[in-house]
């Protein structure tokens, strides 16, 4: 992952093109995750890298007035964005959105219902990845949930598509383009201490993309 400067300013510069750029692809998934998380009127739910709002609008229609919905991103781009898509959609009394690099978390302990991320928990070094995991439990509440929708590591009973090789070297040689990188999601989740509720695997132009939800005992 590139240094937290630059990969702010790369956000910041494609903000208002992202959907364009990105949102086509990913929407279905985004979506599915969601669903999977299950969110009910009057919960608690953060988001983490909320990007250009959509998943913010669905949240807040899901948590209702009663709920709140949080969103934590290192844009100052993606925030002016999110903040239009839900103020036009009249939810912004329920929606509070911050700017800022994580981990860690800036809540305190057992403050979220649910945690969401979608695309984005590849985004970091690996070796934060554990870390991300560890602040995200720490801020759910018992029995609350974490949902991720993430690029997801070829198994090995799985071939290796044209796209994928592509997507992976492009990623080690120009991380500024391509900064998602595969990872194992289910595993990572698992390994902090969450139990699994789902695990899927679907195919998003020839590249496995992992869907998973955890739960905190």
């Amino acid at each position: 992952m590139q240094p937290e400067h630059t990969t702010k300013s790369f956000y910041d510069r494609i903000s208002k093109a992202y959907d364009l750029l990105s949102d086509s692809s990913e929407h279905a998934y985004r979506e599915k995750g969601l669903a999977l998380l299950n969110v009910q009127p009057g919960e608690q739910v953060l988001e983490i890298g909320y990007g250009t709002g959509h998943s913010l609008v669905s949240l807040a229609k899901a948590v209702g007035p009663s709920g709140k919905v949080t969103g934590i991103d290192i844009s100052d781009g993606m925030r002016d964005v999110a903040t239009k898509r839900v103020a036009e959609a009249g939810l912004s009394d329920r929606v509070e959105l911050r700017v800022a690099p994580a981990p860690p978390l800036g809540w305190p302990d057992a403050t979220f219902s649910a945690v969401t991320m979608s695309f984005t928990l590849e985004l970091f070094p690996l070796d934060q990845i554990p870390r991300v995991l560890a602040e995200i439990h720490r801020v759910l509440k018992p029995g609350g949930r974490v949902a991720t929708v993430s690029m997801a590591k070829p198994l090995e009973s799985e071939s290796v598509s044209t796209l994928e090789k592509t997507y992976q070297w492009m990623h080690i040689h120009f991380p500024h383009i391509v900064d998602c990188q595969p990872i194992a999601a289910a595993a990572a989740i698992r390994d902090a201490g969450f139990t699994l509720e789902h695990s899927e695997r679907l195919l998003m132009w020839t590249m496995p993309v992992a869907l998973v939800v955890g739960k905190k005992a």
